[in-house]
């Protein structure tokens, strides 16, 4: 883990974008409707992982500043309350505090979402934001949390292990 504001900066960044990517592959592959096919996910094409790369380069800034601000805080006051640190399992503690993440995280890059996609890109009535964001937060939290922690903080730790090697 970060021992540097330096570290945490960097290793912020990498878990930013790891989520960020993952999110928009799911997103773009919807946005497709390779859902909506028999075989479901199974009909996308490489296509999806380059659009979702262009979507995830600014929505990673997004995810970077809200976790920022208030996610990462909120999500170690999660695992505060569910765990102790010097009792508790250090990987429990540590699932503790990326489930509090996400649950910070996930309705907070849905509203971005839902005011960029939708009131901005596609024009939608500002009026219907509130279901808009409901549907777009139902839609996308399962994804989030299994990909949060299956995916994104396992390779964000193996990533930030290997560019700095004497943190283990």
């Amino acid at each position: 883990m970060p021992k540097t504001k330096g570290q945490g900066i960097i290793f912020g960044i990498i878990m930013s974008y790891a989520m960020a990517y993952g999110m928009e592959v799911y997103n773009v592959a919807i946005k497709m409707g390779v859902n909506l096919f028999a075989g479901g996910f199974s009909n996308m094409t490489n296509i999806i992982f380059w659009e979702a790369l262009k979507e995830a380069l600014y929505m990673g800034l997004f995810v970077f500043l809200f976790s920022n601000l208030w996610g990462n805080r909120l999500g170690a006051a999660f695992m505060q309350r569910h765990c102790n640190p010097e009792k508790d399992n250090p990987y429990f503690c540590q699932l503790m505090r990326q489930a509090g993440t996400v649950a910070i995280m996930c309705p907070t890059m849905s509203m971005v979402a839902s005011i960029l996609f939708n009131l901005i890109l596609a024009g939608a009535n500002p009026i219907d934001l509130p279901a808009i964001w409901v549907g777009t937060f139902l839609k996308n939290f399962p994804m989030a949390f299994f990909w949060n922690m299956f995916a994104a903080a396992p390779f964000s730790h193996w990533l930030f292990g290997k560019l700095f090697p004497n943190n283990h």
